[in-house]
């Protein structure tokens, strides 16, 4: 795989523009070049964090599995972890025991991976996930099956700074032997109103296609997993509090040109996708985050939730976090 961001989008689908849909048969041909059926994991990379509702008591309980303590509370497992390490640990395993798990139930699994990149994340999401190209998982995992999307991304060039595609490739995607035609970046030649339309489109496709399922209780795409990170604000994806964006209850993709955080210009998916997941892992990091991290699996009840309170996937809800994020609880 190239070592340039540039020449490793080259080969990419691009999500956005029509011709990247007329390419897309010639990617599901390729699919059919390997001799055993083909188990789709989509990536998917942005911020996403939900606040488990409810008045219920926290249940602490030591997991001999893991340097962490976990609490349940409603329909959401909070994990807290003495460090970063430990917390990555847990995390590539949580994952590959679901890609497993859905491989063998019903030979498909959609892993959708949403990376969420904030001032302080930069180098913190690799690390994280650089646990999956160790030993065991790097041999163990079926690479070429998994899709790779984005939730949310700056709408800046592919090898600028900024681009969640060039965080993501250079701490991630250039370690690992992901098929470079199932990595789905944006089409950075647009501005962000084209950029998301492009991208819903393209998503449409693949699910008109079956390569993405559909949530029979909402009609939006449905993924097995999302990995999803929080903001210091309590902001997921590029959804931010008292923006009128996290009412967005139509669109699949939607796009901001007013951002709080720069660069001001970015597409993100809405609620009612991430909501439709099977399975959501917030991590969640920082001492700076304890407040929001609070305000989300607290008893305070608010009349103007935070973008994280939001979050409320259909299945299963595993918050990870490290006991600085955890210190108010």
């Amino acid at each position: 795989m190239a070592s340039s961001p540039l020449h490793f989008s080259n080969p990419l689908r691009s999500l956005f523009s029509l011709p990247s849909l007329r390419r897309l048969p010639r990617i599901l041909f390729q699919a059919s070049l390997f001799s055993q059926p083909l188990t789709h994991k989509t990536l998917t990379f942005s911020t996403g964090i939900r606040g488990v509702s409810g008045s219920g008591r926290f249940c602490w309980r030591a997991k001999a599995s893991m340097a962490g303590t976990a609490t349940e509370k409603g329909k959401g497992k909070v994990e807290v972890f003495d460090s970063e390490e430990d917390l990555s640990v847990s995390l590539a395993k949580y994952t590959a025991d679901l890609a497993d798990k859905f491989s063998k139930e019903k030979g498909t699994f959609n892993c959708r991976f949403i990376w969420w990149f904030s001032d302080q994340v930069p180098q913190l999401l690799p690390f994280l996930l650089l646990k999956l190209v160790e030993p065991p998982y790097i041999d163990s995992v079926d690479w070429s099956t998994w899709l790779v999307f984005w939730v949310d991304e700056r709408v800046v060039p592919k090898d600028h700074d900024d681009s969640n595609y060039k965080l993501a490739f250079d701490g991630f995607l250039s370690k690992v032997p992901v098929l470079p035609g199932n990595v789905y970046s944006i089409n950075d030649a647009l501005r962000a109103e084209g950029a998301a339309d492009d991208y819903e489109t393209c998503l449409k496709h693949l699910v008109k296609s079956s390569v993405i399922s559909v949530s029979a209780a909402t009609g939006f795409p449905k993924f097995d997993i999302m990995l999803l990170g929080m903001g210091p604000d309590g902001h997921v994806a590029s959804l931010f509090p008292g923006h009128s964006l996290v009412k967005e209850n139509e669109k699949w993709v939607t796009f901001i040109k007013d951002s709080p955080k720069p660069p001001p210009e970015r597409i993100t998916f809405t609620f009612p996708v991430i909501n439709s997941s099977a399975h959501i892992a917030l991590v969640v990091c920082g001492a700076g985050k304890a407040g929001p991290v609070h305000t989300a699996l607290g008893n305070n009840q608010n009349s103007n939730p935070l973008p994280v309170q939001m979050v409320s996937p259909e299945g299963e809800l595993v918050w990870f976090l490290d006991k600085d994020a955890a210190s108010q609880l």
